[in-house]
């Protein structure tokens, strides 16, 4: 999967404006919250941010930042869809995890290599998994997320 494939199937569940009550992340735009959005400039309402600013911060922020082209193409969209969901520093966590490595949040040689066992993919969904459920956002939010976890699953 390419970025632009990625960023497309990240707005099925990222896509539309929300200020949900409960979401920490507060206002947000195709996922992109109004904390980010202003750390990159944009000065703009956030129910009005430019879907092509909110693709190029997907790209800077997330999937370049995961080095998510020199993953393995099973778990690439995995760890992509992680970082925005969960922060970078975190998603990559559960893979460093899963390939019973140390776990820093950088990716890094040691991370990409790890990566390529066969059974980073069940193990890193379930690193998340088991890490949601204990937010106390889960009772607001768990059914979508779970919903989301389990369409990772049967990719």
């Amino acid at each position: 999967m390419n970025f632009d494939l990625a960023f497309n199937k990240l707005l099925k569940h990222e896509g539309g404006f929300s200020d949900h009550a409960l979401d920490r992340g507060g206002k947000t735009k195709y996922g992109i919250t109004e904390a980010v959005a202003r750390e990159v400039g944009y000065r703009g309402d956030m129910q009005e941010l430019p879907l092509a600013l909110a693709k190029k911060i997907y790209k800077d922020r997330y999937w370049d930042a995961c080095q998510a082209d020199k993953l393995p193409s099973n778990i690439r969209y995995i760890v992509f869809d992680g970082a925005v969901n969960s922060g970078l520093s975190q998603s990559v966590k559960w893979l460093q995890k899963a390939c019973g490595i140390i776990e820093d949040g950088i990716v890094g040689s040691k991370t990409i290599q790890a990566a390529n066992a066969d059974e980073v993919k069940n193990k890193l969904l379930a690193q998340r998994l088991r890490f949601m459920t204990n937010l106390s956002t889960w009772p607001a939010f768990g059914k979508g997320w779970t919903r989301r976890i389990c369409d990772l699953m049967e990719e």
